[in-house]
């Protein structure tokens, strides 16, 4: 049997990897980053940033149980040129992915700008799905999200990738490829939170967090079904030389394995890793590495999107 290669690649970035952290969970400091440069993941991604630094929503903000969690967090972080100084002086061969979250179209165009002059970048997620900034998200006003794209890669020529928000109907789903199709993205990342949950403390009769009267987005293990139906619609509808990066209800090997027979190339991991570390990467990789050896595959590339309908017998 061939060696079992767990790597993968997006767009010539090369992951040692194909399992990395979600933006937003232990990202957003120096000690966490660097926790995450000594880590066992394929690659980096940042907290999403915006150009000044927020202090986010008040507390408590983040709640989880036991299959999810629910978070206001309403998108804390240090700021642009934190995160690009600490990337320029970091010594790591990691692929480093800046996540970005700018509050207007000008203040997207002013990050890029900066990011521009990174020579330690490999891309930018830019991130246009975030549930709990505004009242409404971007990517579901399909006329808004194509004038806000052409405008965006008019003025930024480098790796540059989405990610994406939760879609439930095919109708939005074709709409949403048909417009990502027209442009040069490096990948798509399926999927960003299920927006306007509310969980409920029932011996307080409350709800769990502070902001937004309660209401938040969900993660964690239950909304692993639609993070698998994003990837495999996005897999099926977009172009071939798109990757995709799924991300939603990782917890195993075995979730690893599913994200990518749907079609993603790589994945990332929020909500458990919250709950368990850096340590939750070295168990992934070596359920994921072996159930490949279980199944017999070599690679990723070996069952990556041959997702095969129900067969009755």
């Amino acid at each position: 049997m061939k060696e079992i290669d767990i790597s993968s690649n997006i767009k010539g970035i090369q992951l040692s990897s194909c399992i990395m952290n979600a933006s937003g969970v232990l990202c957003q400091t120096k000690s966490e980053l660097k926790n995450l440069m000594k880590s066992s993941s394929g690659g980096i991604v940042t907290k999403s940033c915006t150009i000044k630094s927020r202090v986010g929503n008040l507390e408590p903000r983040y709640f989880e149980w036991k299959t999810g969690s629910i978070n206001s967090m309403g998108l804390p972080n240090l700021g642009i040129d934190f995160y690009l100084n600490f990337l320029e002086k970091s010594n790591t061969d990691k692929p480093l992915f800046l996540s970005i979250s700018g509050l207007s179209l000008e203040e997207n165009y002013l990050i890029l700008q900066k990011s521009s002059f990174s020579s330690k970048l490999s891309a930018i997620e830019l991130n246009l799905s975030c549930p709990n900034i505004g009242e409404n998200i971007l990517c579901y006003d399909f006329h808004k999200i194509s004038d806000y794209l052409d405008k965006i890669f008019h003025i930024y020529k480098k790796p540059l990738g989405i990610k994406l928000p939760p879609f439930f109907e095919d109708s939005h789903f074709r709409k949403m490829a048909s417009i990502l199709n027209k442009y040069p993205l490096f990948f798509v990342t399926c999927i960003n939170s299920l927006p306007n949950g509310i969980v409920i403390d029932i011996h307080k009769e409350t709800v769990v967090i502070k902001p937004n009267q309660g209401f938040g987005g969900i993660g964690g293990k239950m909304i692993k079904p639609f993070s698998l139906a994003n990837i495999r619609k996005f897999y099926t509808y977009l172009r071939k030389d798109i990757p995709i990066i799924g991300c939603g209800g990782i917890s195993s090997g075995k979730d690893v394995f599913e994200h990518i027979l749907c079609g993603a190339s790589a994945v990332q991991v929020g909500t458990k890793f919250m709950n368990e570390g850096i340590s939750v990467f070295d168990r992934l990789n070596q359920e994921f590495f072996n159930l490949l050896k279980k199944k017999k595959y070599s690679s990723v590339n070996d069952f990556k999107g041959k997702l095969k309908n129900f067969n009755k017998i």
